[in-house]
Order: C-alpha cells, then sequence, then structure tokens
C-alpha cells in the first residue's frame, strides 16, 4: 500500500494567505511608525536625558526632557540642548556601531548638553559688577535659578560675544563645565548657534516631575529678545 498523501485544502490555504496578508501588513505599519519617529524626532521635537547635575535646580540628572527643533533664533534666558562636538566635547562616548544603531531607532546622534543661553552675538558679557552680578551690556543680571549657594561666578570673564554664536552657563555654577570652562580653548568657549539642537519645554520623565520649562524673561531687553 502506498502512504496517503494529503492535499492542503482552499481553506488550509486561503487561511495561510490571510496571514501572509496580515504579516506583510503589520511589516508596513511598523516602517511607516518607524519613519514617522525619526522624521518627528528629527525636525519637530527631540528628548534626551540629563546629562549631569549641571542645571540643577530646574532640571535633575536621569530626567528625561522634551525638546522643541522649529523655533527659530535663540534669545537670551531659554535653555537649550546643543551638540558639543568638537566645541564642548569631552571625549570618550559609545562606539561608533552602538552610535550607528542608536540612530537607527531615533536616538540623535552627538554629544549632547544642556545650559542656559547668557549671552547672543553681539552682547558684552562680564564677570562681575561690585555686587558679583553678571552684566549683559552693562546691564546686571537678576539670576533667582541659581543653585542655593553658588555665586554667578567665581570665574572672571569679559567677552563679546560674535554673531553667530552663544555664550553659555549652567545654572547651577559650581559644578557646571560651561562657557567659563573653554576661555583658554581654540573658539573661547562660544558655541556656534548652528550647534543648537532645540529649546527645553517640558521634563518628560520620571512620573511624578512632568512639568512645563519656560523661558526666563531677559531682564536686560524690553520683552526678553534682541
Amino acid at each position: 500500500m502506498h502512504p496517503r498523501t494529503t492535499m492542503p485544502t482552499p481553506t488550509d490555504t486561503s487561511v495561510a494567505v490571510g496571514i501572509s496578508r496580515r504579516s506583510r501588513h503589520l511589516l508596513v505599519v511598523v516602517v511607516l511608525a518607524w519613519v514617522a519617529l525619526v522624521a518627528v524626532r528629527t525636525w519637530v521635537v527631540d528628548w534626551f536625558v540629563v546629562p549631569s547635575g549641571s542645571m540643577e535646580p530646574l532640571l535633575r540628572p536621569g530626567e528625561r526632557i522634551l525638546v522643541d527643533k522649529t523655533t527659530q533664533g535663540v534669545r537670551r534666558g531659554e535653555v537649550v540642548v546643543f551638540d558639543g562636538t568638537g566645541t564642548f566635547d569631552t571625549g570618550g562616548g559609545p562606539p561608533l556601531p552602538v552610535r550607528l544603531l542608536g540612530r537607527a531607532f531615533g536616538a540623535s546622534p552627538g554629544h549632547h548638553l544642556v545650559k542656559r543661553v547668557v549671552g547672543v552675538g553681539g552682547d558684552h558679557v562680564r564677570c562681575c559688577d561690585d555686587q558679583g552680578r553678571l552684566t549683559v551690556d552693562g546691564r546686571p543680571l537678576d539670576e533667582p535659578y541659581l543653585h542655593a549657594g553658588d555665586t554667578p561666578s567665581e570665574v572672571r570673564f569679559d567677552v563679546v560675544v560674535p554673531p553667530g554664536r552663544l555664550w553659555v552657563l549652567g545654572d547651577h555654577r559650581s559644578r557646571s563645565a560651561d562657557s567659563r570652562s573653554r576661555l583658554g580653548s581654540p573658539g573661547g568657549g562660544l558655541l556656534p548657534e548652528r550647534d543648537v539642537t532645540g529649546r527645553v519645554i517640558r521634563v518628560l520623565w520620571p512620573p511624578g516631575h512632568w512639568r512645563a520649562v519656560a523661558a526666563r524673561p531677559d531682564p536686560t531687553t524690553p520683552g526678553g529678545t534682541r
């Protein structure tokens, strides 16, 4: 006797075709969602992890922050994320394959830091006046956001910010490596404005830390803009 061969029934074939179609549809949905995520993070908003305590008490290490990439121009008083590669880079970082894999899943490349903009192009920023305050164009800055116990700066400086550059400082001045730390380096601690990723607008994580991050109105010019 010959073994009987079981032929697939029309019902079996229909089920297989249905599963195959559903798999293709699911794959298309996943790919489209990934493309949308990368597009949003590239041109609209992005999120980052606060890397240190240099912006305390406003931002704490490990918090996830949302960054608006659509705003044109940078104003004094804004808290920004920027790519410090080449100007504020401290070296190290993950290996290239890890960075490429992260980029494939929507992570932003570069060495990102977060600081507050104190001076924009054309500003004369100086530390300090007779009362120990920073001045911009001769006008003292009111800085209630400074970390408790910190002075505006233990480092003296007198800088005229060129067009297209920024002078950035951390709110926790005694723990912040910022423009002051690069005074003797190429570029003099002045951040190219083109390296700014965007403006910090909200803390997203962890639960209970959800809050808006508003720009500090610039106390040196009417309306807070230049």
